[in-house]
């Protein structure tokens, strides 16, 4: 199986130095990158056949991700 790289610096790499900045600068902003980086490691982990996680709970983790990764988006558009 191929795994896609879902990091935020692969999903939006023309923000990296403004995610960097607001990593540092606004703490809902860290926050919210925490959040994404957590879950994006855990679900890559189970992706890979490390552990063990039902189907629904799985799905759920991806769909928190994927509401994560728009709320970043729109700050990375709108600061």
């Amino acid at each position: 199986m191929d795994f896609l790289n879902h990091d935020l610096a692969h999903e939006f790499p023309q923000y990296r130095e403004k995610m960097h900045s607001l990593k540092a600068s606004d703490a809902q902003f860290a926050r919210l990158f925490s959040r994404y980086d957590d879950d994006n490691h855990t679900i890559a982990k189970y992706e890979k056949g490390v552990g063990s996680i039902s189907d629904e709970a799985l799905e759920t983790l991806k769909k928190r991700r994927l509401k994560t990764k728009d709320e970043i988006y729109e700050i990375l558009k709108t600061r």
